[in-house]
């Protein structure tokens, strides 16, 4: 797949950062969470889906856990999820990822080639207003103006990849990640935003996350006339969101 690239002049928008859900593993807050962050905000000018949307926990090439459901089922609640999701955001970018494209993976593991493979609007169900791309760059007209990177996960320290590519960078992936830095050079000011995840952590999809300390950080991100603020989803003591944003 080719490079998503689109003119888009950020200067006075609104854009919305929606990192891994792993659906349907996802917190059972996380869109009602994010139905806040819209009406906190009343718009958004874009919609941008870090990946992950989707767990496909039962056709890892990982071990499965069996007490987790199969297949099918995986596959039916994620769909339900989708389209949940789909009523709040009618139009969103999701970014390739790791487990996101892992039916693709999976075909290409098989010697099949990709004309077989549905869609993904179509395995989700969802309309055309779902753009399933890479990666996505937001460029302006501006040399003043650095682009905004978007990709599921580089690698860890995000300012070192917006250093290297003269960019600004945002990245999902890394679900302990929750943090914006910055760095600037005689041309202009780059940044780097990781958005966290919006999993649920109990799930026995995540018990790898129970081999570390550092613990998935829950929230969003909006980035506001090109620049990032992080919308922490704070949940209390039994594990359930608060109910409001900060």
């Amino acid at each position: 797949m080719k490079h998503n690239e689109i003119k888009y002049d950020y200067r006075g928008k609104q854009i919305l950062v929606i990192p891994d859900m792993h659906m349907p593993y996802h917190h059972k807050d996380a869109l009602d969470f994010l139905k806040s962050l819209k009406k906190e905000y009343e718009y958004f000018d874009m919609v941008v889906n870090l990946g992950d949307l989707v767990d496909f926990h039962n056709i890892s090439f990982h071990s499965s856990d069996p007490d987790l459901f199969n297949a099918g089922d995986e596959l039916d609640f994620a769909i339900e999820g989708c389209q949940s999701l789909e009523t709040i955001f009618p139009d969103m970018y999701i970014i390739g990822s790791n487990h996101g494209d892992l039916p693709l993976r999976k075909f290409i593991a098989n010697g099949l080639p990709r004309k077989l493979i549905k869609s993904y609007n179509e395995i989700f169900e969802v309309g055309e207003g779902w753009k399933f791309v890479p990666d996505l760059t937001l460029k302006t007209d501006s040399k003043a103006l650095p682009d905004i990177y978007f990709h599921h996960g580089i690698k860890k320290n995000g300012l070192a990849v917006a250093n290297q590519r003269g960019q600004k960078i945002v990245q999902g992936h890394f679900h302990t990640e929750f943090k914006t830095e910055y760095s600037g050079n005689p041309n202009s000011l780059l940044w780097s935003l990781q958005a966290g995840c919006l999993i649920d952590d109990e799930s026995l999809a995540f018990a790898y996350n129970k081999l570390t300390k550092d613990r998935p950080v829950l929230g969003a991100a909006v980035i506001i006339d090109g620049m990032p603020v992080l919308e922490p989803m704070i949940l209390n003591r039994n594990g359930k969101w608060i109910g409001e944003t900060k």
